[in-house]
């Protein structure tokens, strides 16, 4: 018997959660605590109020919403995604996974099929990092990363603390001490995710099977020259900061192409240049550097090769240049026996599919290294995401969850 999910209702209910949205006509915007999320978790909590699961809900705003197996004791398997959007994002993001899990649970209830393992839907809280500027938040709290201590630093720019925003909505984030993750209660963890890029769009396969999600390092860049008036000083006497980053910037290009990995990404996105002025040279100019790959190796080339070209150009061009370290994250990879069931899942119901890696991080890098972790990922339309104009084909979706559905129903028997 083929596990049949309802394409209709899962659109119905996408279509019911984007409406809790405090930038109508202007994308979703959705944020964790927010009053707009609120209204969501209680619309989640009536579906999960009708198929009879089992909700708790952590100190940091995680839900789990658990349907029982035949073995109360057995470990169960879980699957989901958030809820939390950027500023004027999109739909599908987090939504497509979190109710794809629903979805998945719903129908595999629905089919009266046996299961010994608990099946746990999972609604991560405050992935994006749009309150705070720090992603994967609710899992990190969830798994022991984020102690209470480290929720009380976090703020947003108002100058509320995860911590206190989580009190404020009646969240107790003192308890998550006696909350975390325990892996040997965990059989697997699923996530179903649109992709946010064009692989699978561009060759047509409808199912990405996820192996590994790419590390990575931020640096910020920070030039200091000499201001000066723009029309009296020559050439050849300038001490611009402004002309040594762009000389940077394209040697970051070029590494991240360069790089014998293969996968190997670099992407300069915030800029500051002072004073900013179109008739002076500038003084200082700051930029950061994105940098990411699935192997450290490539990562490590780039950063290697942008410190030695910043001493090269401060000598060059008689400016002062640091290299500052913001952030890291090492890359993650996922179960390799996860994605062999979801291959074999896949190739039942014909669903042509791929191995493919993940430049973006997603909840699921927070559980690979203490369970078996595994994720899908369908097309995004000319891959769009974080954008009012993201989207995702209905008929995709339909072959997400339903693969998504076929794998925990393997995974839980």
């Amino acid at each position: 018997m083929q596990i049949a999910v309802d394409i209709s209702r899962m659109m119905d209910r996408i279509e019911t959660l984007s409406g809790f949205n405090s930038t109508p006509g202007k994308g979703v915007t959705r944020f964790s605590y927010s009053p707009e999320d609120r209204k969501a978790r209680e619309y989640l909590g009536t579906i999960f109020s009708a198929l009879g699961l089992n909700v708790t809900v952590d100190g940091a705003g995680n839900i789990r919403a658990r349907l029982e197996g035949s073995d109360p004791n057995a470990p169960a398997v879980l699957s989901g995604s958030h809820i939390d959007t950027v500023l004027h994002g999109g739909k599908y993001d987090g939504a497509v996974g979190t109710l794809g899990a629903v979805e998945a649970v719903q129908s595999i209830l629905e089919s009266g099929l046996p299961r010994r393992c608990p099946i746990e839907v999972a609604v991560f809280a405050e992935e994006e990092g749009s309150n705070f500027g720090s992603t994967l938040s609710g899992s990190k709290a969830l798994v022991g990363k984020y102690t209470l201590a480290d929720m009380e630093k976090l703020s947003n720019p108002e100058g509320k603390s995860m911590a206190g925003l989580l009190r404020e909505g009646g969240y107790a984030p003192e308890t998550m001490a006696d909350n975390l993750l325990r892996p040997e209660k965990i059989r697997a963890m699923m996530e179903l995710h649109i992709e946010q890029s064009v692989v699978l769009e561009s060759r047509g396969v409808p199912v990405g099977i996820v192996e590994a999600v790419a590390g990575i390092r931020v640096l910020e860049i920070r030039i200091k020259g000499v201001p000066n008036h723009a029309g009296a000083t020559p050439m050849t006497l300038r001490q611009d900061p402004l002309a040594a980053a762009a000389r940077l910037m394209g040697t970051i290009e070029d590494l991240a192409k360069g790089s014998e990995t293969g996968s190997t990404v670099g992407t300069v996105g915030k800029i500051s240049c002072h004073p900013n002025v179109s008739n002076i040279i500038p003084g200082e100019v700051t930029f950061t550097v994105d940098i990411r790959d699935v192997q450290e190796a490539g990562i490590e080339f780039v950063a290697a090769g942008i410190k030695k070209e910043a001493a090269a150009l401060a000598v060059s061009r008689d400016v002062s240049i640091d290299v500052v370290h913001i952030s890291e994250s090492a890359p993650v990879r996922l179960d390799g026996h996860i994605a062999g069931v979801t291959e074999k899942c896949a190739g039942r119901r014909n669903f042509s599919s791929m191995r493919m890696n993940s430049g973006a991080v997603h909840d699921a890098c927070m559980f690979a290294p203490l369970v078996p972790t595994g994720m899908i990922f369908i097309p995004s339309k000319g891959g769009r995401s974080h954008v009012p104009e993201e989207f995702t084909d209905p008929g995709d979706i339909e072959k997400g969850v339903s693969l998504l559905a076929d794998v925990l129903y393997e995974l839980s028997k």
